[in-house]
C-alpha cells in the first residue's frame, strides 16, 4: 500500500488525468442522457472537454487552467449550455489556484468567480416554479461549495508556508549550531594547545639545562650534579601533575581521582616559578609595585603564563649569563607585566611574524590569552639589547 502511495505522489499529473478522463466519462453520458438540452453536440464537447483538460493540468499549469475555467464558463452562458458534471471542475481549480503560490490576481479572479458562478447560473438557468425567495436561498446554498474551496485551498496555502517557514527556521538554527560547535571546538583546542605548550615548554626547558648541567658537573662537583637532578624530578612531576590536568579536560564524564590534578596557577605562584627559574640557573629580580589583591580567575591564569613563557624565552634565547627581571605592578583598574632580559634577544621572525618553520608559538598563545582577556601585549627588542615583553590585563572583561 505505501509503495502505491508513493507511486500516485511521484505522479500527480497522472492522477489527475486519470480523474479528469472520469468526469469527462460522466459528462459526455449527462449530456446524452439529457432531453432538455437543446444544445448542438459540437458546442457542448468542446466546453466538457475543456472543464477535463483544467482538471489534468491543473496542477502543471493553475493559472492558465483557471483562464480556460473562466473562458468554458462564459462559453456555457452564451451558447447555452446547460450546467453538467463538469463543472465540478470549477471547483477543483479554484481550490488548486488558492493552495499554490499563483499570483495574486490568479487567486482573486478564483475567489470573484467562484462566488459569481452560481448567481450568474442562476439567471441563465432559473429554477421553474419556485419563488424569489426560494430562488435566492437555492443561490446561496450553490455559492457555498465555492467559497469553501477558496478558503480551504487558502488555509492550505497558509499552512504549507507555515511548515516551510518552521523548516527553513530548523535548518538555519541547526547550521548556527553546526557554526558555533566548531567556533567551540576551534577555541578549546587552541585553549589546550596553549596550555600544552606552557607547560611543555617551560617544565622540559628547565630540565633540559639541568640536566646539561648535571652532565657538566657529574665528576667535579656530584652535589650539585645531584641537586640538578632532583631539580629534574621535581619539574617533571609538575609536568606530569599539568599534564593529567589537561588530560582530565578532555575525558569529560570522568570522575578525577582524589589529588590527581592540580589548580589553576595564579598570580601568587610567580614568585614560586620565579624561584624554580633561578634554580635552573638563570637569575632573576623580582618586585611586585602597588597594592596585590584578588584578580579574576582568567586574568591570574594569564599573568602566570606570560611570565612562564617569557621567561623560558629568556633562557632558551638569551644566551649564556643572561639575567631577567619580572614587574607585577597593581593599577587601579588593572594588572601590569614587564619582563625583560639583557641577553641577545630573539630574531625578528620569532616576535613579529608569529613564528617561521613551526616556531614562535608562545608569543602567539601570550597575543591569544590577552587577546581573550581584553588586554594588551608589547613584544620587541630593548633599545640596549636583550627583549622585552610588556601586558597590561585589565580587570574588567573588554
Amino acid at each position: 500500500m505505501q509503495r502505491v502511495y508513493d507511486f500516485l505522489r511521484g505522479h500527480p499529473t497522472g492522477v489527475d488525468t486519470f480523474w479528469a478522463v472520469v468526469l469527462l466519462l460522466f459528462s459526455v453520458l449527462g449530456l446524452a442522457t439529457d432531453s432538455v438540452n437543446d444544445s448542438p453536440a459540437w458546442v457542448s464537447v468542446p466546453v466538457v472537454l475543456a472543464l477535463s483538460l483544467v482538471v489534468a493540468l491543473r496542477r502543471r499549469m493553475p493559472e492558465k487552467m483557471l483562464v480556460l475555467a473562466v473562458l468554458a464558463g462564459v462559453a456555457q452562458l452564451v451558447l447555452d449550455v446547460p450546467t453538467a458534471p463538469g463543472d465540478f471542475a470549477m471547483l477543483v481549480i479554484i481550490y488548486t489556484v488558492a493552495a499554490q503560490d499563483s499570483s495574486r490576481w490568479a487567486s482573486r479572479l478564483a475567489f470573484v468567480g467562484g462566488l459569481a458562478a452560481a448567481p450568474l447560473s442562476q439567471l441563465r438557468w432559473p429554477v421553474e416554479e419556485v419563488s424569489t425567495l426560494g430562488r435566492i436561498f437555492f443561490t446561496v446554498v450553490l455559492t457555498v461549495p465555492f467559497a469553501l474551496a477558496w478558503v480551504l485551498g487558502d488555509s492550505i496555502r497558509t499552512r504549507r508556508a507555515y511548515f516551510a517557514q518552521l523548516e527553513e527556521r530548523a535548518m538555519r538554527l541547526e547550521k548556527e549550531r553546526e557554526a558555533q560547535s566548531k567556533v567551540a571546538v576551534a577555541a578549546e583546542r587552541a585553549r589546550i594547545a596553549r596550555e600544552l605548550h606552557d607547560v611543555v615548554a617551560h617544565n622540559v626547558s628547565v630540565m633540559v639545562v639541568q640536566a646539561d648541567g648535571a652532565a657538566y658537573v657529574l665528576d667535579a662537583a656530584p652535589d650539585q650534579a645531584k641537586q640538578a637532578l632532583e631539580t629534574i624530578s621535581t619539574t617533571g612531576r609538575q609536568a606530569l601533575a599539568e599534564m593529567r590536568r589537561l588530560l582530565g579536560v578532555l575525558r569529560t564524564g570522568d570522575a578525577p581521582e582524589s589529588g590527581e590534578y592540580v589548580p589553576q596557577p595564579d598570580v601568587g605562584q610567580i614568585e614560586d616559578l620565579v624561584e624554580q627559574v633561578r634554580r635552573s640557573g638563570l637569575t632573576v629580580d623580582f618586585k611586585i609595585e602597588g597594592t596585590p589583591r584578588p584578580l579574576p580567575s582568567g586574568v591570574e591564569l594569564t599573568a602566570y603564563r606570560i611570565v612562564q613563557e617569557a621567561l623560558t624565552n629568556s633562557r632558551k634565547h638569551g644566551g649564556p649569563e643572561v639575567g631577567a627581571s619580572v614587574r607585577l605592578v597593581y593599577f587601579d583598574d588593572g594588572l601590569g607585566l614587564l619582563v625583560e632580559d639583557d641577553g641577545r634577544g630573539a630574531s625578528h621572525e620569532l616576535y613579529e611574524d608569529g613564528g617561521a618553520d613551526g616556531q614562535g608559538h608562545g608569543l602567539i598563545g601570550m597575543r591569544e590569552r590577552i587577546g581573550m582577556v581584553g588586554g594588551t601585549l608589547d613584544a620587541g627588542p630593548r633599545p640596549g639589547g636583550g627583549f622585552r615583553i610588556s601586558a597590561l590585563l585589565p580587570l574588567k572583561p573588554a
